[in-house]
């Protein structure tokens, strides 16, 4: 049998070097895959990415059996299938669920009681990008020693084959998954909701879920168009949080919940047609959830509101949080590790563990908790508990193009430019610092509890900025303004998403 040839990182001859796996390393990511399709990875490298994946779990002493799924790109089921191909080389039983949500995914790792994952799916990038995410430890998905171990054997070629690796197409799972989540009593107070899915794959789940839940469903952009004709699926960009604010301010609804590219992340747009990041949903949910589960453990990413640490509520509801890194990977893990009801990522990643969810990231099972949430305050609206919060004034997530070669560099001298800010006791935005939080990337705490944080982005070629202060909008662009100040130092670092 030949060798599988070794994948290169550039294709000379573009389409003229037929079977020669293409794969950049910095696809590798922290903890999933992501390349741009045809300039980064190819289908001869997807397979090569199977070959590895497969040897990968048998090396480990993983049963050889996965679940495999694709989202709505029109590009995915080709993708699946040479990653499939990849996987049965190594001796892999696949189990293909279809198109599918990555919560479906996981959710299929219970159902099927079946050890390992590779879900195809770039989430809310832009066409053209592909990805893989993937675990072996459910709920838990990769992080970055699984990553790094995956990156040497696919780059090196260091493929183990085995006999026995079969195709099982599994029928039937997409409505199998939305009867889990509808097996249990309908919503105890009539809700109007602006179910929003920015054609992606959601828009094949969410509005049945809910629907069957009791919500009268007003449905924005839940038709499947792979060539998003609107805005990319991602509840965290402002294009798309002000059409969901529209549509509620036109039809009067209760709620606007939008979903990302597969399924794992919600946004929400009040009853007055204002957005609440997700942070700030975090809030009011574990406000909820606490005074149900009183001494509860949570945990949230450094990008998140401090009112986690500070809120009054929380506090004498006994709950803790921890501050922990951002990425899906990493919350999922220290969620599991230290028994938190529940964890949260200003993306709006949410893991709900027992006895709510399994530990993995649904969106739909989020919106779930929001539309319980309000049903336990039946006299009260979302617009109504979001200004029940201690008042602080936030920004969206602004993130800067760096390349992926560079930006783990830049932010190292961020690090340095405000450690040695903090040596000399020199002011940041007129204040002192009075600490600098460094597990992921690094947050500037100021005197009053300004703070600003930046990190390297862990899935796109680019770096995070997000401030926040609890005394003024005025306190929160000057701390913005100093981090942008500095940041223009770096040639590399480009043009924000957005800015404040």
């Amino acid at each position: 049998m030949p060798t599988f040839p070794k994948p290169v990182a550039h294709l000379d001859g573009g389409a003229d070097a037929p079977g020669t796996p293409l794969v950049k390393p910095t696809g590798f990511r922290e903890y999933d895959a992501r390349w741009l399709f045809g300039r980064e990875i190819n289908l001869a490298g997807v397979e090569a990415l199977g070959r590895g994946l497969g040897t990968f779990l048998r090396r480990t002493g993983i049963a050889p059996h996965l679940v495999t799924g694709h989202d709505y790109r029109s590009y995915s089921p080709a993708i699946k299938e040479a990653l499939t191909r990849g996987l049965m080389a190594a001796g892999i039983t696949v189990h293909d669920i279809g198109l599918a949500l990555s919560p479906t995914a996981y959710f299929a790792q219970f159902a099927l009681d079946v050890p390992a994952l590779a879900m195809v799916t770039a989430s809310h990038n832009d066409n053209g990008w592909t990805g893989v995410k993937m675990g072996c430890d459910r709920p838990l998905t990769f992080g970055p020693d699984e990553m790094t171990a995956l990156k040497e054997i696919v780059l090196n070629a260091d493929f183990d084959e085995h006999a026995g690796g079969r195709l099982i197409e599994v029928t039937g799972f997409a409505e199998r998954y939305k009867g889990d989540l509808t097996d249990r009593e309908p919503f105890a107070r009539k809700l109007k909701v602006v179910v929003a899915c920015a054609n992606g794959t959601a828009g094949a789940f969410a509005p049945d879920v809910l629907e069957a839940l009791g919500c009268e469903v007003v449905a924005l952009h839940c038709d499947l168009d792979h060539s998003f004709p609107n805005y990319n699926p991602n509840p965290e960009d402002m294009e798309m949080l002000r059409d969901m604010a529209g549509k509620v301010r036109e039809t009067g609804a209760d709620i606007a919940l939008g979903f990302d590219g597969d399924g794992d992340r919600c946004g929400v747009i009040d009853n007055e047609g204002k957005e609440i990041f997700a942070d700030k949903v975090g809030v009011m949910l574990a406000r909820d959830i606490s005074s149900l589960h009183r001494g509860c453990q949570f945990v949230a990413d450094v990008k998140s509101t401090a009112l986690f640490a500070t809120d009054p509520v929380l506090k004498a509801n006994g709950a803790r949080t921890d501050y922990w890194k951002t990425g899906h990977s990493y919350i999922k893990r220290r969620s599991h590790e230290l028994g938190a009801i529940v964890g949260f990522e200003k993306s709006g990643h949410f893991f709900f563990n027992h006895p709510i969810g399994r530990g993995y990231d649904d969106g739909i099972v989020s919106a779930i908790a929001i539309c319980d949430m309000l049903a336990r305050n039946p006299d009260k609206s979302m617009a109504d508990l979001h200004r029940a919060l201690p008042r602080t004034w936030g920004s969206p997530t602004m993130s800067p193009y760096c390349p992926d070669e560079k930006k783990y560099a830049v932010v190292e001298n961020v690090l340095k430019h405000y450690q040695s800010l903090a040596a000399r006791s020199e002011k940041v935005a007129g204040q002192p610092i009075r600490e600098l939080i460094t597990v992921n990337g690094v947050r500037v705490v100021l005197k009053d509890g300004t703070w600003g944080l930046v990190r390297a982005s862990s899935n796109k070629p680019e770096l995070v900025v997000v401030v926040e202060s609890p005394v003024s909008e005025d306190a929160m662009k000057a701390m913005f303004k100093n981090i942008d100040m500095h940041l223009e130092d770096y040639p590399e670092v480009g043009e924000y998403n957005q800015k404040i």
